[in-house]
């Protein structure tokens, strides 16, 4: 690198708190890149937004931008019309509309304007919906740095529903495909968080432009030594409990895979933890006192602590799983479907379990909550991984490489 990159980055969102992986992610690799590079954050932002949360983005950018926007609730009555309405009307999916903003589409044209920036990054597909609205393209070379194949995660749930609900989903699957194809497209480049990943955008999408893989890190001081005792036969499962593949998770477990579970060893325990549980994972607390659902909290490394096995227990899903690296750290055996896996570079009965059907998931709970040298073994194998090869700071030196290729020498658009 010859000079510092500035570096304008479209995000749909602050990152505090850091309740969700992908906020995780960004937030550690902006942290990163800061270091080298002048990063302007340019954000829809709710209204009711605090202080301490906007003040808070002084950590990982140099400059903010912050354009009001503000969220329907879900499961309101204004939720549903907009979703019917995005349904009857509209060729955007609306886990993408729901992100259009004329604020956001109008800041990020004068600044690319200005001429102020070398690289302008789209992290997660949500802002392409203002970067390129309608047939404008940016003068500054752009790099979209996909967290996810979103439309994979649409279309896993399409193949899991049934009814109306799988005829919904199959429309929104057809709209995002459309639009994650033409937005990557438009992109001068292309980057995933897994080989996986990549090569569904390369074959499937048949794109021209993708640069590579991001491997998925972990901050290991903060999750190593987390004090504290295990709680015998004790499990726990971290995702944002507001993201449909956490919540098909979690019920998942609790009706195909937790009975089995309990009837082998009936004093196991379960901890649901994540931000915004609905009524649908409250209930499986309300149901079975075994099973605790904690919402939002300002720490897991307690709940990691604590638990000896962490389960994934993911049907439906995309990109990779931060998550699973936290528990690694702190010395958790992690327990995971191939989906709730899928993009790290795990093995399985070497680092990891890896279980898909009901029975075989829950029989590997049990086998590991059963035998203390198995767990153990998987633990410290997997700690070692993380602390050898996936430390924030080497992964953020990949992304850094990408973001020098495409400002430097831009790609042609198709």
């Amino acid at each position: 690198m010859t000079q510092p990159l500035r570096i304008l980055w479209l995000k749909t969102g602050p990152l505090h708190p850091l309740d969700t992986g992908g906020k995780l992610r960004t937030y550690h690799m902006l942290r990163e890149l800061s270091r080298e590079h002048r990063v302007t954050y340019l954000s829809l932002c709710p209204p009711d937004t605090d202080r301490k949360t906007l003040a808070a983005a002084s950590e990982y950018s140099a400059e903010q931008i912050w354009i009001p926007w503000h969220e329907t609730p879900k499961r309101t009555a204004r939720f549903f019309a907009e979703l019917a309405t995005n349904f009857i009307f509209s060729s955007l999916p609306y886990a993408i509309a729901k992100y259009r903003s004329a604020g956001m589409e109008t800041a990020i044209r004068d600044q690319d304007a200005s001429s102020r920036y070398d690289l302008i990054i789209c992290d997660f597909l949500t802002p392409a919906v203002n970067l390129f609205a309608g047939t404008r393209h940016p003068v500054t070379p752009t790099l979209l740095f996909q967290h996810n194949v979103e439309s994979l995660i649409v279309q896993r749930t399409h193949d899991i529903s049934h009814g109306s609900r799988r005829a919904y989903f199959r429309a929104q699957w057809q709209r995002m495909r459309r639009f994650e194809k033409l937005s990557c497209e438009k992109c001068n480049g292309v980057v995933a968080v897994s080989d996986a990943d990549c090569n569904i955008l390369r074959s499937e999408m048949g794109l021209q432009n993708v640069l590579g893989s991001v491997p998925t890190g972990v901050d290991i001081d903060y999750f190593a030594n987390t004090g504290g005792s295990r709680t015998p036969r004790s499990m726990v499962f971290l995702g944002s409990m507001d993201w449909m593949p956490n919540i098909d998770g979690a019920q998942w477990f609790a009706s195909e895979i937790w009975p089995k579970i309990k009837a082998a060893i009936p004093d196991a325990t379960v901890t649901i933890v994540g931000r915004r549980p609905g009524p649908e994972i409250k209930k499986l607390a309300a149901d079975d006192p075994a099973i605790r659902v904690t919402g939002t909290v300002d720490d897991v490394r307690p709940y990691l602590s604590e638990a000896e096995l962490m389960i994934v227990p993911l049907r439906v899903g995309g990109g990779t799983r931060i998550k699973i690296f936290e528990g690694m750290a702190a010395g958790v055996p992690v327990l995971s479907t191939r989906v709730g896996a899928e993009g790290l570079s795990v093995t399985d009965g070497e680092n990891i379990a890896l279980a898909d059907a009901p029975e075989d998931f829950a029989q590997k709970a049990i086998d590991l909550l059963s035998q203390s040298e198995r767990r153990l073994s998987l633990a410290d194998n997997g700690c070692r991984l993380v602390r050898e090869k996936f430390s924030w700071s080497a992964v953020t030196k990949v992304f850094s490489n990408y973001c020098e290729q495409i400002a430097s020498k831009p790609q042609p658009r198709e």
